[in-house]
């Protein structure tokens, strides 16, 4: 049909040429216009195919990491549980034994009792009233497990796991609890480990449920609130002495871990205490009950990173992250205030004022002086197997200008200034690194037109609201224009910008360094997890460790900037992420690391065992044997090792071999001079010996 059509076509203009001509022109014209503009769509049509946006690579990268993400799955599950090991085998060579089996064919059996403390957030809560919201949870983990509950109902989720702002305790109709048992710490989430490693190993030398035991705490809460509404200390009490009593009279081993250590030394205070503050224990209890703490990633001077968490609720990996992409956290980008909900929730949570730092500037340092000062990131540092005190002491010993001179100015790598440790927050880069007298000279900076804009009021603010919205502007300002604040400085800080936090906290909490031990008021259980204004128990057999990983760099000390504005209810202070030293220095992305093991600064871990407590000193009138073990970090080899056997890293360092077993030892029946007496790697005792307080 097409055919013939043509065909008529061209016997008409056949016979008229003008119109053939015409027609051939026009069709030579069309046919001359027609191609390229065939080509123009062609081309825009490939452009359109071609064209990948930003959002494409998104989409395409999550794609690719759900369908690998399901693979690897579906192969792990499929896998034999001994090829891993296989595999690990043919790379790394026959792996060791494990501590417990090692121990076993020893002959080391399980003697004394073993009561684990757990820390702050890793261990389990369950709900046993809710509200509506929360139908269907009676005795389901909040905390800890896989966490669904978060995904699934969020606000829910938070008002529940939240404390009222007021009285530090339950909201009305809500009761969250610690769940019992083992398991309320031994996995955090699934495939997490916290203290299933140390359980397993510890079962391998004979140890089961009748002689281990889990004290579990709503680690939310004061130290002395959760007797008061749990009657947790009274709980650990009754439990150790029924664990001697049907143990052949051994007495128990304390492991505490992190915040662990703070809770167990306000307990050891608390048990000796004539009621109603105390337990009543009488002042032989913990000599007649305990044998051994041994404390593992204590944070018994504090933890400079609970103050940035309170502060701008963030820290080291919030600032990367907003460095990278600024806009990352803003409403705008997510929807949800996410920062906001973090401080609301942990504002809350009273327990996290314990970790605030401890001791002020004599213990951490001023504006022109630090005991790490001159601390080098970059230094490599070799492992010592025993190194003991004195040998340490002599080869460390303290240059007599960082001692005694605050004006000493210290050089990092290559000669460059380096940020000052003992400031703890500074507002800019230049505060943190010029010179004590250059900046005590310095102008202050200019303050900035009056805003339009001040911080709204609470009401606007509805689930988000945080304190700094009842503050005005020129507060937000003036806390700026003052640049610097040392360790001293922390906790006038937060009575500025989280009062109804500070209330609370001064009720519970001690943060400075006692005089004199004898004053009465040190009787105040507020004092009691502070080591630096309360003193060990009468117990001269009670064997302290404070057992740590280093080699890990770990936050000191933060530059800060003014936030801008974002939405109504925004943060106003946040890390500078982009405040960088030296590529081999201690500060990098606006906060400044100093050795410990990634949470934990050394000074924190180790100064109470190395110094404060060594030997008897108005701390330790008794004199207690104190024991410092440093482990050095290693990372695992490959990915087959999972988290590693010779970790140093704050929660791994719980699966780190070398710290099992000195642990089962302990529980064995072994004394700290049998484990061959102090192990130190890091820099603690020169710095120990900076730092000049009455002992």
């Amino acid at each position: 049909m097409k055919q013939r059509k043509v065909s008529k076509d061209s016997g008409a203009d056949f016979g008229n040429p003008q119109l053939s001509d015409r027609s051939k022109n026009s069709s030579d014209t069309d046919e001359h216009e027609s191609k390229p503009h065939h080509q123009q769509k062609k081309r825009r049509k490939k452009s359109k195919v071609t064209r990948w946006s930003c959002i494409d690579t998104c989409c395409w990268f999550i794609g690719c990491v759900c369908v690998l993400s399901f693979v690897f799955a579906v192969l792990y599950h499929a896998t034999p549980e001994s090829v891993p090991q296989f595999v690990a085998e043919k790379i790394n060579g026959p792996l060791p034994d494990p501590p417990g089996t090692m121990l076993r064919k020893e002959g080391l059996l399980a003697k004394h009792p073993v009561v684990f403390v757990p820390g702050i957030v890793t261990g389990g809560l369950e709900m046993w009233e809710g509200k509506p919201c929360a139908h269907g949870l009676f005795r389901k983990r909040l905390w800890g497990g896989n966490f669904g509950k978060i995904y699934t109902r969020p606000k829910c989720w938070m008002e529940h796991i939240m404390m009222d702002n007021e009285t530090g305790l339950d909201p009305e109709g809500i009761r969250v609890r610690p769940v019992s048992g083992l398991v309320a710490a031994d996995y955090f989430a699934p495939g997490y480990f916290v203290w299933a490693v140390l359980i397993e190993n510890l079962a391998s030398i004979g140890y089961e449920e009748k002689n281990m035991y889990m004290a579990s705490y709503d680690w939310r809460l004061t130290f002395q609130n959760t007797e008061v509404r749990d009657a947790s200390l009274s709980r650990i009490k009754s439990t150790i002495e029924s664990m001697v009593q049907t143990n052949h009279g051994n007495k128990v081993v304390v492991i505490p871990h992190s915040m662990g250590s703070l809770f167990f030394l306000h307990f050891l205070k608390w048990v000796e205490t004539a009621p109603p503050m105390g337990g009543g224990g009488g002042p032989d209890w913990c000599a007649r009950h305990i044998r051994a703490v041994m404390n593992i990633a204590g944070t018994f001077l504090g933890v400079p990173k609970a103050f940035p968490g309170l502060f701008s609720a963030e820290a080291k990996d919030i600032a990367v992250a907003r460095a990278i992409a600024p806009e990352i956290l803003s409403n705008d980008v997510f929807g949800f205030q996410t920062l906001q909900y973090i401080m609301r929730v942990t504002r809350s949570w009273d327990a996290c004022m314990s970790m605030v730092p401890k001791g002020g500037d004599a213990i951490w340092g001023n504006a022109s002086w630090s005991p790490e000062e001159g601390y080098d990131c970059s230094e490599k540092r070799s492992i010592t197997e025993n190194t003991t005190e004195d040998t340490i002491a002599s080869a460390n010993s303290v240059p007599q200008e960082c001692a005694d001179d605050d004006s000493a100015v210290v050089k990092g790598v290559h000669g460059k200034p380096v940020a000052h440790y003992g400031r703890m927050v500074a507002f800019g880069k230049e505060a943190a690194v010029l010179d004590y007298s250059a900046l005590r000279k310095k102008e202050p900076p200019p303050k900035t037109p009056p805003s339009d804009r001040t911080m709204n009021s609470s009401a606007s603010c509805g689930d988000v609201w945080t304190e700094y919205q009842e503050m005005e502007w020129d507060n937000i300002e003036d806390i700026a224009s003052r640049e610097v604040y040392t360790a001293g400085d922390l906790v006038e800080l937060l009575r500025r910008v989280a009062p109804k936090l500070m209330a609370r906290a001064e009720e519970n909490w001690g943060f400075g360094l006692a005089d004199d031990l004898s004053d009465p008021k040190y009787q105040h259980f507020r004092h009691w997890s502070n080591p630096l204004e309360t003193m060990l128990p009468n117990a001269p057999e009670l064997e302290i460790y404070c057992l740590y990983g280093v080699g890990i760099p770990t936050e000191r000390s933060y530059i800060y900037k003014i936030s801008p504005p974002t939405d109504s209810c925004y943060i106003p202070f946040r890390i500078d992420g982009n405040a960088k030293g030296d590529s081999e220095g201690c500060l990098k992305g606006g906060v400044q690391f100093v050795d410990g093991d990634e949470t934990v600064p050394v000074l924190s871990s180790g100064f109470a065992c190395a110094k404060l407590w060594h030997g008897k000193t108005r701390f330790n009138p008794a004199g207690s044997p104190t024991f410092v073990k440093e482990y050095n970090h290693s990372p695992p080899a490959n990915f087959f090792e999972g988290r590693g056997t010779e970790s140093g890293s704050h929660v791994d360092i719980m699966g780190n071999f070398a710290l099992i077993e000195d642990i089962l030892r302990v529980a064995a029946g072994q004394t700290g001079d049998q484990l061959g007496g102090n192990r130190i790697h890091s820099d603690l005792l020169k710095w120990s010996e900076r730092i000049k307080i009455k002992l």
